[in-house]
């Protein structure tokens, strides 16, 4: 099949691309020191090529994630980096199952629903999940009490993601860690899981890193330090033409606008706005309806989660084509 062929809006990605962004992370942290996180591309024909890798355990965001990737033959070791108040679909799992807690609710879910293995997820600045740093060790120690098995602590420094600046968010990564080293004495263990993509090569008090955009990549996070590129797009067709202005047929319900407008390839034109089905752009050279265009969302995860399959391109040839299997909750 041709890209020309897909019907459209289609989710596509670069080989090339994607091989190399998956590589250079490989390179850096090999093994157990880097634990994807399957959120970004909810895929297990991705999260195969990144086992193949060498990283074997993964990090979820949902039940469903881990119930695929356990199906799927991936369940060597399996985190899910989020509270939940009913674990009793994760006790039945065949896979090692380690779940977040942050609090006598959560770590009472993980009991009362086989759970075994526990993380304590402490809030190192992020305002979201996480219990305070000085109350980590209380919460371990009840939940040895209860027969848990305490491996670590886990803590997400995603408000420094948005910094541009390497020195600033190396400096931030740093406090942040500060928190957590500071919990993990209290709680003991011998993992201490944190960092994401674009603090992966920053977060060295980390003894495995949660990264998951890097293989599609963020536009929005292209900062000059990063290796990766964004390898993934919306192939998209012009639908409508006027004097000023074209539209295409991929819009909101194509790609995620969290972070922004979507943009176009270099010297294509300018995107105006989107809309459910359609993103309006001023185009720099004259279009007619049925010319293609890549568009490139700004954020990797929501898009992903809009979309049944992901299709591989290598030039003009779509030469696999992936489910996107683990959407949904």
């Amino acid at each position: 099949m041709k890209l020309a062929d897909l019907p459209t809006p289609a989710l596509v990605a670069d080989a090339e691309t994607l091989t190399f962004n998956l590589d250079t992370m490989a390179e850096a942290l090999p093994g157990r020191r880097m634990r994807p996180h399957v959120k970004a591309h909810k895929c297990t024909a991705l999260a195969r090529r990144q086992a193949a890798l060498g990283h074997v355990g993964f990090t979820c965001a949902t039940i469903r994630e881990l119930e695929g990737l356990a199906a799927a033959g991936l369940g060597e070791d399996l985190l899910l980096a989020n509270e939940v108040l009913d674990a009793r679909r994760l006790g039945v799992l065949d896979a090692r199952v380690t779940v977040a807690i942050d609090s006598d609710e959560t770590l009472r879910a993980a009991v009362e629903g086989g759970v075994r293995e526990v993380l304590i997820d402490v809030n190192v600045g992020l305002p979201r999940c996480g219990i305070a740093p000085e109350k980590a060790g209380a919460l371990a120690d009840r939940a040895r009490a209860a027969g848990l098995e305490v491996r670590g602590v886990m803590g997400y420094e995603g408000h420094v993601m948005g910094e541009g600046d390497v020195d600033r968010r190396r400096e931030a990564t740093e406090a942040s860690m500060v928190l957590l080293r500071q919990a993990h004495e209290d709680v003991g263990g011998d993992v201490v899981s944190a960092g994401g993509t674009c603090t992966y090569a920053l977060n060295t008090a980390a003894t495995e890193i949660q990264a998951g955009s890097y293989a599609l990549m963020d536009r929005t996070f292209t900062y000059p330090d990063l290796p990766f590129r964004p390898s993934f797009w919306i192939h998209a067709s012009v639908i409508s033409v006027s004097e000023k202005f074209a539209v295409l047929d991929a819009g909101l319900k194509a790609l995620s606008m969290d972070h922004g407008n979507p943009e176009l390839d270099e010297g294509a034109g300018k995107v105006w706005f989107c809309s459910d089905e359609h993103t309006t752009f001023a185009p720099s050279k004259p279009v007619r309806p049925g010319d293609r265009a890549r568009v490139w969302p700004m954020h990797v995860d929501p898009t992903v989660a809009k979309h049944e399959r992901l299709h591989i391109a290598s030039g003009d040839d779509v030469i696999e084509t992936w489910e996107i299997d683990l959407r949904g909750w």
